[in-house]
């Protein structure tokens, strides 16, 4: 996309002021790429000087050819690192721009509330802190190489069960302190050029139609000056979608599955909503605003959204050798390495690189974890899987058993996966081999896709049954699981270690490798892991009920439900361990926090190990209000140190911490006169605790 023209066509006001309805109503919903490449596509008017609009998928990567595949955003979360998130961000900026895009559908900002969400993996957290910390860094990323961000999907889109038609009730309370954070933070903080609204309803609105959310909280609170683009064929009706807020909708074109995903209507892992060629704001909201329904005052406002935002990124388009000079791979191999969590570590890890004999077993192990299925889907130039990655970094014998049939994923936009292997696996192939070998490294998958939610938190097929078998037989067991969450773990008891890597990306294998034999697995849980009778849904709020899902745990989610109900989980929020120990001192806070304003709290941290390792200091507020969780995170600060190093690490604490918002007053007001600052290495592993008084403002 190049600038606007030179000359009084070229601001946005004169331009909107010179279009006749027709051109003004073209600028307003898409239409099919010519190049068959972008996602969305408005088309350029010559004649006016407006440049084509060029919007692509991409939360892991930019979907358009063969491009660069990001671990999985869960994996971003895990490394709470907003610098590693920001340097991730400028690598889809750069690349968008590389493609010849102009915006990118990233990032997706939706509360992890459900562990079963089809589309958990392309979220960060339960939490809604680390949410908008990990929320700014990328937009600010992709927005600097002068690409457009859009956070999606505005709002409570948090499980895909119902999604195009879904009402999700959520008390006010909880909307503003949990699911609306993220959003608010990356307009507000970070200027996010877009926003996309969701396919659910709030509180009985269609996300599309929603006045309250679209206009009086984006717009009117946030000062939102950017454009609302719709979810693809989600908008509704034109008069109603066009006086609430959305200014442009997608695609524009009516769905055609054949011709768009390869496979029949019948075939789609989702259902859509039918919408016309054209779509609602061609030929619709024309006669809309014919006979005065929609103003054309309303009509100028949203074409000067779209072109404002246009004049703002405007720029040339980099050539794709430009981008080759920078090295995107390593941005996500240290994605991979820093985002992989150690949930157990009973003295197997880190595995000698000098071993002699290691199986390498799993459905898939031979297959990179690219991520899950939908419009987040990436086609690297090239990827490493797990076997792939530890026979070349490996110099002694690394033998292969599946154990159990590949486990089928769901693609939406390629071939799919390979073909199931010729041999039949057995587990007692599997057994064999673990026997045989010094170490066994045994890699499960889940199945997780757009489009429909997980059905339970078990592992698909035999996996379970596999990992039972082989641990019965195998000294040395790592257990790694590429999943996009939580999963049920019947066998843990019996695994010495347990590697979480979410969906790595396209150096699955490398980074894998790398953390077995040494390098520090970097990540810490942005969810909970809980068992699936842990998280305490009854059908009401979830999967809903007669088309609503009641948010009835209010401010309790994940981790803070777990705290409330006093439930212990397989590993609670934050979790994660390193090959070193560390040691914290005593916590350093002033007396008296003023509420809104910036405070930092201090602590010393000692790594008391013989290995280098990162800490991620965790930093919850606690007060004993009726209503409140028990604790809620409110600053975290990563850090590295060298055996034997000692380091004073400052932390800030979020400005709303001991701040509710009161739905009466429409105001964020104190909810306590006395709290608690804690520090610790996870939501339940807490080092430190300090007395507060709260300052009014």
């Amino acid at each position: 996309m190049t600038a606007f023209r030179d000359g009084p066509r070229g601001d946005p006001d004169t331009l909107v002021e010179s279009l006749t309805l027709a051109e003004k109503l073209r600028l307003l919903h898409g239409a099919r790429d010519p190049e068959g490449v972008s996602t969305g596509y408005l088309p350029p008017n010559d004649e006016r000087g407006i440049p084509p609009l060029r919007l692509v998928d991409g939360p892991l990567g930019v979907r358009a050819g063969e491009a660069t595949a990001f671990p999985a955003s869960i994996a971003l979360a895990a490394t709470w690192d907003g610098d590693l998130a920001r340097e991730q961000g400028e690598a889809l900026g750069r690349e968008t721009r590389a493609k010849g895009q102009d915006g990118l559908l990233a990032p997706g900002l939706n509360l992890i509330r459900v562990p079963h969400g089809g589309r958990n993996f392309e979220y960060y957290s339960e939490d809604p802190w680390l949410t908008s910390r990990t929320a700014v860094s990328v937009v600010e990323g992709i927005q600097s190489e002068g690409a457009i961000a859009t956070a999606k999907h505005y709002v409570a889109n948090s499980q895909e069960a119902e999604r195009t038609t879904i009402d999700a009730r959520i008390g006010e309370r909880a909307l503003r302190e949990c699911y609306l954070r993220g959003f608010e933070a990356a307009v507000r903080e970070a200027g996010v050029g877009s926003v996309m609204c969701a396919y659910n309803g709030v509180n009985g609105e269609s996300m599309s139609d929603n006045r309250r959310l679209l206009t009086e909280v984006l717009r009117d609170e946030w000062d939102f000056s950017g454009y609302v683009v719709s979810d693809w064929w989600a908008t509704g009706d034109p008069v109603d979608s066009a006086t609430a807020g959305l200014d442009l909708e997608m695609p524009g074109y009516a769905l055609d599955a054949e011709s768009q995903f390869g496979v029949a209507p019948s075939e789609l892992p989702l259902s859509m909503p039918d919408v016309e060629e054209g779509g609602r704001y061609g030929e619709p909201l024309r006669a809309a605003v014919d006979v005065g329904a929609v103003g054309e005052g309303r009509i100028d406002t949203m074409v000067r959204r779209v072109l404002e935002t246009m004049e703002r990124f405007g720029s040339e388009s980099r050539n794709a050798e430009e981008v080759d000079t920078v090295d995107h791979p390593e941005v996500a191999r240290r994605v991979a390495i820093e985002g992989s969590v150690l949930l157990k570590n009973e003295g197997v890890l880190p595995i000698d690189p000098g071993i002699e004999t290691l199986a390498v077993i799993g459905p898939n192990a031979d297959r990179p974890a690219l991520g899950g299925g939908g419009s987040s889907e990436v086609t690297p130039a090239h990827a490493v899987s797990p076997l792939a990655g530890l026979r070349e970094h490996l110099a002694g014998e690394v033998s292969f058993e599946r154990g159990v049939s590949p486990i089928r994923g769901v693609r939406f936009f390629d071939e799919g996966e390979a073909d199931e292997p010729d041999d039949e696996p057995s587990i007692e192939a599997a057994v064999a081999a673990a026997e045989r070998a010094d170490a066994t490294v045994l890699v499960a998958r889940d199945v997780a896709t757009e489009g429909t939610d997980r059905p339970s938190l078990s592992l698909p097929g035999s996996q379970d049954a596999l990992i039972e078998a082989v641990a019965d037989v195998a000294g040395e067991l790592v257990v790694v699981l590429n999943t996009s969450g939580a999963v049920e773990m019947p066998w843990l008891d019996s695994v010495p270690a347990l590697l979480e890597t979410w969906y790595p990306g396209q150096d699955d294998g490398i980074a894998l490798a790398a953390v077995l034999t040494g390098e520090e697995p970097g990540g810490r849980l942005p969810v909970t892991f809980g068992r699936e009778d842990d998280y305490g849904f009854d059908e009401a709020s979830y999967p809903g009920v007669d088309g609503r899902v009641e948010y009835d745990e209010g401010l309790l989610v994940g981790y803070r439900g777990f705290d409330a109900r006093e439930v212990e989980p397989y590993y609670p929020f934050g979790h994660g361990l390193s090959y070193t120990e560390f040691e914290y001192g005593p916590l350093e806070a002033p007396d008296r926090i003023p509420v809104g304003k910036p405070v930092s709290v201090s602590v010393t941290v000692e790594n008391v190990g013989d290995r280098p390792g990162k800490e991620v200091v965790q930093l919850y507020v606690a007060s004993e209000v009726a209503g409140r969780p028990p604790r809620e995170l409110a600053g975290f600060s990563t850090t590295r140190l060298a055996p034997g190093e000692r380091r004073d690490v400052e932390v800030s604490l979020d400005p709303r911490s001991f701040l509710g918002y009161d739905p009466v007053r429409e105001d964020w007001i104190p909810v306590t006169e006395e709290g608690t600052i804690e520090v610790g290495r996870s939501s339940r592993d807490l080092r430190g605790a300090i007395p507060v008084g709260i300052d009014p403002e």
